[in-house]
Formats: structure tokens, sequence, C-alpha cells
């Protein structure tokens, strides 16, 4: 059992991962440089900072694209740390999208998404069409490795010891949260957590009282994605990565004082325990977000006071290039193209 259950949930969680990124690249591809022209001009107000960045992340499939993404902005002056938390905060909303479609549980239309997407993606000779299968197949392999993981997980509903584990994640949920942040830190991929999380709750293994938990903490681990962008950014790109942490850490603190309130509240969106996960994932960040934009000024301040210095931009060399944006080609091609013509300005000037 051990070594079927090990296997199965490798590669239920490798497809997963991989159906997640060609969703991603391809919904980058159709919508190409625009969604860093949506974020430098559509930021100006804190509401349309929290918009814009559910918007963004819930197209591009990836919160942390969108926090790279706004870290590199930052680092250029075309975001202010205002702009960029309201729009790391809508980021928080925006990746709660992929939890709400893998709730539904479409599984039954994988192998049909692979196989038309497939056609699309491999014998289309116009773009779109690509894009169109790109997305299509990214669809059917994200479900592929659901159904995957979730059949893997089956024979857990009667192994004691890890019946007992979920057990004391009931009673302490702070041992919930430490193990879902430590495991998304690793995978670097809130989403896959919860995919996990519903994937056991298909089976009947774990209730919505275990499940808020685990869905709380990997909310903070996919914090560790923006802190790694922020290294060796300006002052304000630490700032952005910081108050990521900050603000997710400061929501799973309050929520733990009502979380069994909240796990109530949750159990009255829906009867079915994989929706349930889905809408606890989506309305803590909610009202998070909620909570906070009223004090948002105060909260900048703050971050302003426990990493202080001066917020110097200099503009000069490859300022829109950055490493971590290998992963999504489409923009980093973007990035590139925007830092060639920024240098064709210079020589021009010259």
């Amino acid at each position: 059992m051990t070594t079927e259950l090990i296997f199965g949930m490798m590669g239920g969680l490798g497809l997963f991962l991989y159906g997640m990124q060609l969703l991603s690249d391809g919904l980058q591809k159709v919508t190409g440089d625009r969604i860093q022209k949506v974020m430098e001009f559509l930021t100006n107000k804190p509401v349309m900072g929290v918009a814009t960045g559910a918007l963004i992340t819930s197209i591009i499939q990836s919160s942390s694209a969108t926090s790279v993404i706004t870290i590199g902005l930052v680092n250029a002056g075309l975001l202010s740390l205002k702009q960029a938390v309201s729009v790391i905060v809508g980021a928080n909303i925006g990746t709660t999208v992929t939890a709400q479609i893998v709730s539904f549980r479409l599984e039954k239309y994988a192998l049909p998404a692979i196989g038309i997407g497939f056609i699309f993606n491999f014998l289309a000779k116009k773009r779109s069409y690509k894009y169109f299968g790109q997305i299509l197949l990214g669809f059917g392999i994200l479900f592929l490795g659901l159904y995957t993981m979730s059949h893997a997980v089956g024979p857990l509903r009667n192994y004691a010891p890890f019946l007992n584990l979920l057990a004391n994640i009931s009673l302490n949920p702070l041992l919930g949260i430490v193990v879902a942040a430590i495991f998304t830190a690793i995978i670097q991929s809130s989403s896959a957590t919860t995919a996990i999380v519903i994937a056991m709750s298909i089976q009947g293994i774990m209730g919505i009282e275990a499940a808020i938990p685990l869905i709380l903490g990997s909310n903070i681990g996919t914090c560790f994605t923006a802190g790694i962008a922020s290294i060796g950014s300006s002052i304000t790109g630490k700032r952005v990565a910081l108050s990521h942490l900050f603000f997710n850490i400061g929501g799973v603190v309050l929520f733990l004082f009502f979380i069994n309130k909240f796990a109530y509240l949750v159990s009255l969106t829906s009867s079915s325990i994989p929706r349930q996960i889905a809408n606890a994932h989506t309305l803590f960040n909610v009202i998070n977000a909620a909570i906070l934009l009223p004090f948002l000024s105060l909260f900048i301040k703050l971050i302003v006071k426990i990493l202080p210095g001066e917020e110097i931009v200099i503009k000069k060399g490859p300022i829109y290039l950055n490493k971590d944006m290998l992963n999504t080609p489409s923009l980093a091609l973007s990035q590139a193209t925007k830092n060639w013509l920024g240098w064709a300005k210079w020589l021009k000037a010259c």
C-alpha cells in the first residue's frame, strides 16, 4: 500500500502541477504583455489594485507569477508600495479560482480534454488554435492529476495512524497550519496543496474541520515565492514580500480565534465537502482583504517602520529582466522586449 500511495501521490501531484503550468502558460500567451499594462494603469486606487490582482491571477492561474511581476514593476519604479500591496492582496483572491474549478469534480472530462487539446496544440497551424489546445490540454492534465491523487489516497481511509493525525489537526489547528505552510513553501503552489486536501475529501478521509487549518497554512506557505523573488531587489520590492507575509500570517492568526465559527459558516455554503473547502479558501482571502483595505495606509506605514530605508529607483541595466520570469516564458519574452526597447531609446538619445 505504501509504495502505491507514494507513487500515486507523487505522480498525481506532478500531473496536477504540470497541467497547471500548461494552463497558465497558454493563458499568458493569449494575454501577452497586456497583463503588465493592466497592472501599470489600473492600480491607482487600492480597490482597483485588489480587483486587478484578482483578475490577473485568475486569468494566468498563478499568484506566484503575479507576485514576481509585481515586484519586477516595483523595482522599475512603475508601481508604488501601496499599489503593489493591493495587487498582492488581490492575487490571494484570484488564486482561489483554481480551487473552485477543482472542487466541481470535472475529472470525467479530463481524458476528452487531453485528446482534443492534443489535436489543437500539435496539429493546428494558427497560433490562437494552438494556445487554445494548450489551455485545454493543461485543463485535462490538471484534472487527471486530481483523479490520480484521489484514488491514491483511498487506502488511507482505513489507516489508523493517518486518521489519528487528522484528528490531531482538528483538535490542534496550529499543527495543520505549520505542516501545510512548509509543504506549500516546498512545492510553491497553494493551489496544489488545496487540490490534495480536496482529493482527500473526495474519498471521505477529511472533513472541513481538518481541512481549514491546512487551507490557512497554504496561504502562509505561498509567500515563500515572493520572498525568493525579492532577494536582490530594491527596498520597496523587499517591503512588498514582507507585506505579503505579514498580511497572510495576520489573517491566519485572526481566523484561529474564530476557526470553529468559520467552519460552521463554510458548512452552510454547500452540502459537498470539496465545495466547502474551496469556499473556505475563497472566503478567507476575501474577508482578509476586506479587513485590510480600510487600514491599508496604516499597514504600509508599519511595513516601512519594520523595514526602513530610502526608496531609490535606479533605472539602469536590465531593469525589466528577472530570472524568476523564466518559469513563465511569455512574460519573460515580454520583459526582454521592453528592456531592449528601453536600451534602443537610450542609444537613440545618445
